[in-house]
């Protein structure tokens, strides 16, 4: 049974698109509504568990005030997901595979894009300049700010009876 108020963000190594969301997500989240027990992870489809975030990462969310350097990463597991009300990914692939995997938990994934109407997938920067890095935190950031209805919707938030 999925933990009430819960998103599990999932990229591929859980290194750096995946820990940026759910980091950017759970800030929100916090400054809604900080009363709410909101519980914002994170995990990768072919993470090699343990890794930490990579740098490039870890100093793009510190120059916005949030802290992923204690991050490591996690792959999915049929466990892990069956925690979670709502699973965000984002790659289209990424999603593929787990409703491959995991049919059952089809109806809870869902690319980030589509939480604000579109189906785009958001590219990994590793390898690439600290540009992208920002970028892609600022393109993060922008699809959640666009999504967050949706994502409160997905979480019966507020409490629909």
């Amino acid at each position: 049974m999925p933990e009430p108020r819960s998103v599990i963000v999932i990229c591929t190594a859980n290194q750096c698109r995946s820990p940026m969301a759910a980091a950017i997500l759970r800030n929100y989240l916090n400054r809604m509504d900080p009363d709410t027990s909101w519980r914002v992870e994170s995990a990768g489809t072919w993470a090699t568990p343990g890794v930490p975030a990579t740098p490039q990462g870890v100093q793009v969310m510190a120059q916005r005030g949030l802290d992923t350097s204690q991050h490591r990463s996690r792959s999915i597991s049929k466990g892990l997901l069956d925690q979670f009300q709502l699973i965000l990914t984002m790659e289209s692939g990424h999603k593929e595979a787990i409703q491959v995997e995991f049919p059952d938990l089809a109806n809870r994934v869902f690319l980030l894009t589509e939480m604000a109407g579109h189906k785009v997938s958001i590219k990994d920067p590793i390898g690439e300049p600290f540009f992208k890095y920002q970028s892609t935190a600022r393109e993060i950031d922008e699809w959640i700010t666009r999504g967050l209805p949706k994502i409160l919707e997905n979480l019966n938030y507020p409490e629909i009876e």
